[in-house]
């Protein structure tokens, strides 16, 4: 499903993050990605996100290199394909919460119903009419992650997905995130610090200067 190869990346400063990182995930695999501060988990996520660029190396989609497509065309397979869940949230505060996360099913032109259902399974269906000001930090975490899984896309990329949500909710958001993904068949990888988040994926990996690597998740 997705196959990073050889890829390369340095800061403006000259530091490398990345170098010669290859590695294959498979479809319908939930994977965590851990590691120490600055190693270059969230750059990683941001390559495959289409946010950044490699210095070098593919990052290849259903076996379709994604530097191989125009702008319009690597638009249209991140916004059929990939779901977001960012700890920015990058949720609009002029939209209602409804509004939001019927946003990708709008850009796809799918049935809008399906926005009312996610927001119920993140709790916070009878708040669909409210706008982004009226809501928590975590609330805001539980609308991007309604969002990012309303189109059902093949790959969901999460950076930090509960670091905002108290012990229970991370536990509800993780089973609803897990759920979904392996009733659609969906990809799934999550950067994340917390253990407990980890150990809810298929397979651990930790990041290091050498590369990807089979790691064990702890308890909390």
């Amino acid at each position: 499903m997705l196959e990073l190869r050889h890829l390369s990346k340095s800061y403006a400063n000259g530091r490398q993050v990345l170098h010669n990182l290859s590695y294959t995930f498979h479809a319908g695999e939930y994977v965590a990605i851990m590691g120490d501060s600055g190693v270059g988990k969230s750059t990683l996520l941001n390559l495959i996100a289409g946010l950044d660029t490699p210095d070098s190396g593919d990052i290849v989609v259903d076996g379709t290199p994604m530097a191989s497509l125009d702008d319009d065309a690597a638009t249209r397979m991140r916004r059929e394909k990939f779901g977001f869940i960012f700890q920015a949230f990058h949720v609009l505060p002029h939209l209602t919460l409804e509004q939001n996360v019927a946003l990708p099913l709008l850009l796809n032109r799918s049935p809008m119903k399906r926005a009312v259902q996610m927001l119920d399974a993140v709790g916070l269906g009878g708040r669909r009419r409210d706008f982004p000001r009226q809501l928590s930090g975590g609330e805001l975490q539980r609308v991007a992650i309604a969002r990012a899984l309303v189109h059902r896309p093949r790959l969901i990329l999460a950076d930090e997905p509960t670091g905002n949500l108290d012990p229970d909710t991370a536990h509800e958001v993780l089973t609803l995130l897990r759920s979904e993904i392996k009733a659609n068949g969906a990809s799934c990888l999550i950067v994340t610090h917390s253990h407990a988040a980890a150990a809810t994926a298929d397979r651990v990996l930790s990041l290091t200067k050498s590369g990807l690597h089979a790691a064990t998740a702890k308890a909390a």
